[in-house]
């Protein structure tokens, strides 16, 4: 059976990335959202499994020791991670598993899965990228010069990734990330072994 993708689509805040993110996995149902680890308490309407698995944090930190993660952060005081087992089981089956993360975490799975296919989404300026911050209406100065300053950190490290999409318009963008994702299915290296058995290699 033929392996299925593991997709990083990144970006700093305001640039777009969780719209296309649930725009692609909305349009393609052949992609499927990894489902992280989390050592908060789950929230009313969350389940088990399907928003998160909750686990405590000396259940999280025996994870962490025997090496069961992708990729593990800390956001205020909690830990969030992506389990190995669950995300490599999908793409076994032939699945394509999509993750919207930061570019922390986006090194992490690159490290631990060189394979995977990362894209990197960024408005066309920085101007641009101001404008939606204040858009919001819900930051700060402050804050907004720190997303600012963050954002130009992040794309200093764009040799990190395969692809950039330059949102300018959400519906171009949401296709170019599904011509990105149907072009590398027919990649050669992702057929290999498909081409070996056919072969009788």
């Amino acid at each position: 059976m033929k392996q299925g993708l593991l997709l990083i689509i990144s970006g700093p805040s305001g640039a777009g990335k969780g719209t296309i993110y649930n725009e692609v996995l909305n349009r393609m149902p052949s992609v499927k959202k990894s489902v992280s680890v989390t050592t908060r308490a789950p929230r009313p309407h969350e389940k088990e499994g399907v928003h998160y698995y909750f686990k405590t944090l000396e259940e999280y930190q025996h994870m962490i020791a025997a090496g069961e993660f992708l990729e593990t952060a800390s956001v205020y005081s909690n830990y969030y991670g992506t389990p190995k087992k669950h995300v490599f089981d999908l793409i076994e089956k032939g699945d394509d598993v999509m993750f919207e993360i930061d570019i922390h975490g986006a090194r992490q799975i690159k490290k631990r899965y060189p394979r995977a296919v990362s894209i990197f989404v960024m408005t066309p300026t920085f101007e641009i990228l101001e404008q939606r911050l204040r858009g919001r209406g819900t930051e700060t100065e402050d804050s907004i010069a720190r997303r600012l300053g963050s954002a130009r950190n992040e794309l200093s490290q764009y040799e990190l990734f395969d692809y950039i999409v330059f949102n300018e318009d959400l519906e171009k963008s949401v296709e170019s990330v599904i011509d990105i994702i149907k072009a590398e299915k027919c990649k050669m290296k992702t057929n290999e072994q498909r081409v070996k058995a056919l072969l009788g290699n």
